[in-house]
């Protein structure tokens, strides 16, 4: 036997009714703010995401599935949204059509890492990006609809975490304090913060290895070496999110983990499956077009992820709506009976209504077992008498109550039934 992928899982159909539920409840919310979808391909070239997301970042160095297709080109599974939606922008020339340009995107990407709960190697996304706003108002109208999604969900222990990094020109001087701030303890810190010292100490902010933790901890924050203006924008962002009854906490420590963010940045976080865990995370980016080739372009987006969520709705005791199920199964006693059943199993389904028929040749009794698995609100029993009336007999099975319906009236008659 072949089995499944270590990092990847199965979406059995008793389950998929969840992950239905969060799309529609995402595709909903991003309509209401303008939105529209995007889906791009699930590999771009390399080359996208080592300019896009940042060659100092762990995505890029650690956790990409690279390989060479059979042209020789360098191939990568997207590890995340941002920079294929942004790679679509650029060479679909939406730069020059209406902006602000919104889009939203629900799809799979892939990144090599260890295993976890709510974290596989084959994740799922919910994501919205708005390019051409420079304002204040894009940053906090993306986290209104973050916050909306989350709301609608029925997510309710959730924490909004804002930040901002700056600008590249405040953040040069901020990366000398960190440097200065660091040195000292370089010793001390693991490999991988040596290798972003000099790069990206930023970077190092964002380091999880205890030994390093306790020097991030107290390193210069970023908000006190803010210029004017990136200070009077993130001021503004407070005010606007403020003014719209969006709770929020200022959480200095916020670096987001890919290159391309300046600016805001925020994550809303939740402790109900335990340790504190980001259940949604994004900020702005203005100098992504940019690096990817394009005229500077303003943007702001954020990204969630659909099985990290599912895990949080769970552990708070969300019960979501399961769709309607088999509306009527249709029991034939014999080979007539049952032919006549399918064909009048077509005709129900082509008026919406949602039934099944025997395929097993069952016996009546295992048709009815079958049926009440099924979760059917009634079953209509067809035989030769019901042959012969040209009706058949429809037994609801709430309450074991059964009438003759005509055949031609059976759709009217479930229809109303429902109710």
């Amino acid at each position: 036997m072949v089995n499944i992928p270590k990092g990847t899982k199965d979406v059995l159909p008793g389950q998929v009714y969840k992950w239905q539920y969060i799309e529609d409840v995402a595709r909903k919310t991003a309509h209401g703010y303008g939105f529209s979808e995007i889906r791009t391909p699930v590999f771009e070239h390399t080359e996208l995401f080592s300019r896009g997301v940042g060659e100092t970042t762990d995505v890029v160095t650690k956790e990409m599935y690279t390989f060479l297709d059979k042209g020789g080109r360098s191939i990568t599974l997207r590890p995340e949204g941002t920079a294929g939606v942004a790679r679509a922008f650029i060479e679909n020339g939406l730069q020059s059509g209406v902006l602000p340009f919104k889009a939203y995107y629900l799809y799979s990407a892939y990144r090599y890492e260890r295993p976890q709960a709510g974290r596989l190697r084959e994740f799922h996304q919910f994501g919205a990006e708005l390019y051409g706003a420079s304002s204040p108002a894009a940053d906090a109208e993306v986290i209104a609809l973050a916050d909306r999604f989350l709301k609608d969900l029925g997510l309710k222990r959730v924490q909004r975490r804002i930040n901002s990094i700056g600008c590249p020109a405040c953040r040069t001087k901020y990366q000398e304090a960190l440097r200065e701030y660091f040195r000292p303890h370089l010793g001390e810190m693991c490999p991988d913060c040596n290798a972003r010292f000099e790069k990206n100490p930023m970077r190092m902010l964002d380091c999880k290895e205890k030994g390093c933790k306790k020097f991030t901890s107290g390193a210069p924050r970023m908000l006190d070496y803010l210029c004017e203006e990136c200070r009077a924008h993130f001021e503004r962002v407070k005010e606007l999110l403020t003014g719209a009854g969006i709770d929020f906490i200022v959480d200095p420590s916020i670096v987001r983990g890919l290159d391309y963010y300046s600016r805001t940045v925020f994550e809303f976080t939740s402790d109900a499956a335990g340790a504190q865990g980001t259940v949604l995370a994004g900020g702005r980016y203005d100098g992504l077009l940019s690096q990817l080739g394009a005229k500077p372009t303003p943007a702001v987006g954020f990204g969630a992820g659909i099985e990290r969520l599912l895990m949080v709705l769970e552990a708070e005791g969300t019960e979501l709506p399961q769709p309607e199920g088999v509306v009527c199964y249709l029991a034939g006693m014999d080979a007539e009976s049952r032919n006549r059943a399918f064909l009048l199993a077509e005709e129900l389904r082509a008026q919406g209504i949602a039934c099944e028929t025997d395929l097993l040749e069952r016996s009546l009794k295992a048709q009815f077992k079958y049926a009440d698995k099924l979760g059917a609100r009634f079953v209509a029993v067809i035989g030769e008498s019901e042959l012969s009336e040209g009706a058949a007999e429809v037994k609801d099975m709430r309450d074991s109550s059964s009438v003759r319906v005509k055949f031609e009236e059976l759709g009217g008659y479930l229809k109303g039934g429902r109710s």
